[in-house]
């Protein structure tokens, strides 16, 4: 990694790493920027603390890492921070009695953001606003550690397999606006995507899961697939594999869509929250998807 003034720290085995000495609100200089996204690459999650960051300045960071994508459509619609349709607002206020974001207060559950479509995106960047005095912690969870905690016939059982993600719901469970609720999962609408992906430089295997509810094994039966994901998940998504952050006002958090899930505790609808984020699309030397790599 080339020097810079940064420092990282690593918070477990598995992913994830403080980094300390940045001041987010100046400009990056290209190494500082490099650095970052080796960094990114290596812990999958960056954590910032102590930033004090405009939306501008939240674009800015966002766009040294890759193109940035417009806030995606959820159960209110697309809301994104005035003059920034970068910017999407995750929170549970109400504003004039209209929501001024998505997902509420209830619990986000384990997800990979938006892998029912072809090309998933890359990273997200999340800020944070308000926060609430308990809960709204975040969870992450390397999906190669994931994959390394299938024991060895469950394995050799996922090999070859793909997986259809629904596109009707959110990770809050929302219907999103334009969708009908699912109905059959065999049927119901989705992108299908190899289960088990390779890394292109690594060859390290992980598990491509997007989320449990509506998902669907197309080569088998119904049954069969619900019996398959359930012991896939079981067996994968473990809290000791698990590493929650607890948010403070400004703090600043990226992680890496790709080789990650994450997903939300629930926190008391009477305490606000109000993060912003921003979702990073695949860059163009990038193009290759590794999600869409299947490991040999």
């Amino acid at each position: 990694m080339p020097d810079t003034d940064f420092t990282i720290h690593p918070v477990t085995p598995t992913l994830g790493a403080e980094i300390g000495g940045l001041d987010l609100s100046r400009p990056l200089g290209p190494a500082t920027a490099s650095a970052l996204v080796e960094a990114l690459d290596h812990h999958l999650v960056l954590v910032f603390r102590e930033q004090t960051l405009s939306d501008a300045d939240l674009v800015r960071i966002s766009g040294h890492f890759g193109p940035l994508d417009k806030a995606p459509i959820t159960e209110n619609g697309r809301l994104h921070a005035p003059g920034y349709e970068e910017v999407y607002v995750i929170s549970n206020i109400t504003e004039n009695g209209r929501p001024i974001g998505a997902l509420g207060a209830g619990e986000s559950v384990w997800h990979a953001d938006m892998t029912y479509l072809e090309t998933p995106p890359y990273a997200s960047s999340l800020y944070a606003l308000e926060v609430p005095a308990e809960g709204g912690d975040t969870g992450f969870l390397s999906m190669f550690a994931a994959y390394d905690a299938l024991p060895e016939p469950l394995k050799r059982r996922v090999e070859g397999l793909s997986i259809k993600h629904d596109s009707t719901t959110n990770s809050g469970g929302y219907l999103r606006q334009g969708f009908s609720p699912p109905a059959d999962v065999a049927t119901s609408p989705g992108t299908v995507h190899p289960l088990v992906i390779a890394h292109p430089v690594t060859g390290a295997k992980a598990l491509l899961l997007g989320r449990r509810p509506h998902a669907h094994i197309p080569s088998l039966s119904v049954a069969a697939s619900e019996a398959l994901l359930d012991e896939i998940w079981a067996a994968a998504v473990r809290p000791e594999l698990a590493w929650h952050h607890r948010w403070r006002v400004g703090d600043l958090v990226m992680w890496d869509n790709r080789w990650t899930m994450h997903r939300r505790d629930p926190f008391p609808a009477d305490q606000r929250r109000r993060m912003h984020r921003t979702q990073i699309a695949v860059p163009a030397d990038r193009r290759q998807d590794p999600r869409r790599t299947v490991a040999a």
